[in-house]
């Protein structure tokens, strides 16, 4: 009875490759930043006379209900995903644009909806279903792109990152220029073409700033983390957000004032601090040391997600872990760049650390993704 026991056991893990180390990694990203984030809030409720409890209470549901999205998703053969890739592109394409029609705004943006009191902003989820849609495409051309599929290809990505900068979202904006770039690599563009590609955005990119077609603010933001020093009146207020923040994060020293205390977080110096700024949180209240252990567990996330990519048994699999690893792996240095003064401060959340629950439903979402291939590769997982 043993032996069968044994042998049953053994078939299971032979046929289920899930990667548990993205898994609980993924997991204990989620619970650091419900922690941080009650941190991050507490206080500032309390002097308010509100409940100490309205943020944590809401992102850790959002983080239980991302896990169990992501559980959901792992379990799917990820190759049963091309049937829902148009239409959920379709779908994101329709949020997108209903956005200006029935969404809310806020900081001078169109981005969310407002569902019984919960903000969602569909261009994250639009990122993951773009990614979808662009590895069913690329791998339903099993003998390769023709320069007719590379322009159709360009389509798919423009009409939502046209709809994300109008409203203005750039961070995301960025995000899929990326991924796009990435997965048309990874799917065989040649390179010239991408070099072509790299030289007509540049010019698009200049055009549209000697044009004003970019809003003064916008322009703001991306020019002044690189004048940090300016006494421009316009980069003022950047400036004086990011210098609290490099502020917050070198008052941590090594060992942080612990959680729950830090005088930059306690008293709201810092901006948005448990949402776009959660970092100046974990730098001053986590110190040095607590910071390391964050963003090794965000390198150790991203580097499994580059493993499993690389070990996918087809190219569907591979696009889908390359993009979903740009989205990630770009959101963290991109957040926490702009604390640090090294990258414009842009609005991207942090990876289940920062506030807000349609982004950690998104990046568990995509971490499931990940999972699904990772069920279903050739063999265990190797470094």
């Amino acid at each position: 009875m043993t032996d069968t026991l044994s042998a049953i056991t053994s078939h299971i893990r032979r046929q289920d490759r899930l990667d548990y180390g993205l898994l609980w990694g993924l997991i204990a990203l989620g619970v650091t930043g419900v922690v941080m984030i009650y941190s991050a809030t507490r206080q500032a409720l309390v002097d308010a006379g509100e409940n100490p409890h309205y943020y944590v209470e809401r992102q850790a549901f959002f983080v239980v209900l991302g896990i169990a999205a992501m559980y959901g998703v792992s379990r799917i053969d990820y190759r049963r995903y091309e049937m829902a890739a148009t239409p959920l592109y379709v779908l994101s394409l329709v949020a997108l644009a209903g956005v200006f029609v029935a969404g809310n705004s806020a900081l001078g943006a169109e981005r969310w909806y407002s569902v019984a009191g919960i903000q969602v902003q569909p261009s994250e989820f639009s990122v993951l279903f773009l990614i979808l849609a662009i590895a069913t495409f690329c791998a339903r051309r099993t003998e390769g792109l023709k320069m007719y599929d590379v322009m159709r290809l360009l389509l798919m990505a423009v009409v939502p990152l046209a709809l994300i900068v109008k409203e203005p979202d750039l961070g995301t904006a960025i995000i899929i220029v990326l991924v796009v770039s990435a997965m048309m690599v990874i799917a065989g563009v040649p390179p010239r073409f991408m070099t072509l590609l790299a030289v007509i955005g540049s010019v698009g990119l200049a055009a549209a700033v000697f044009l004003n077609l970019l809003q003064k603010y916008q322009v703001d933001r991306f020019v002044s983390f690189l004048n940090q020093n300016s006494t421009n009146k316009a980069f003022a207020q950047l400036i004086y957000e990011v210098n609290n923040a490099k502020s917050a994060i070198g008052a941590g020293g090594l060992h942080g004032a612990g959680l729950f205390h830090g005088a930059q977080t306690v008293l709201g110096y810092v901006p948005e601090q448990w949402t776009d700024f959660i970092f100046t949180a974990i730098g001053e209240q986590m110190g040095f040391i607590g910071s390391v252990i964050v963003i090794l567990l965000l390198a150790f996330i991203g580097y499994r997600m580059f493993v499993i990519g690389k070990n996918a048994r087809d190219t569907m699999g591979r696009l889908i872990c390359i993009g979903v690893f740009i989205f990630f792996a770009f959101s963290v240095f991109e957040n926490i760049g702009m604390t640090m003064g090294i990258m414009p401060v842009t609005g991207v959340p942090l990876p289940l650390l920062s506030y807000g629950g349609s982004a950690a439903v998104c990046f568990f979402v995509a971490g499931g993704m990940v999972l699904s291939v990772s069920r279903r590769g050739p063999a265990r997982v190797t470094q």
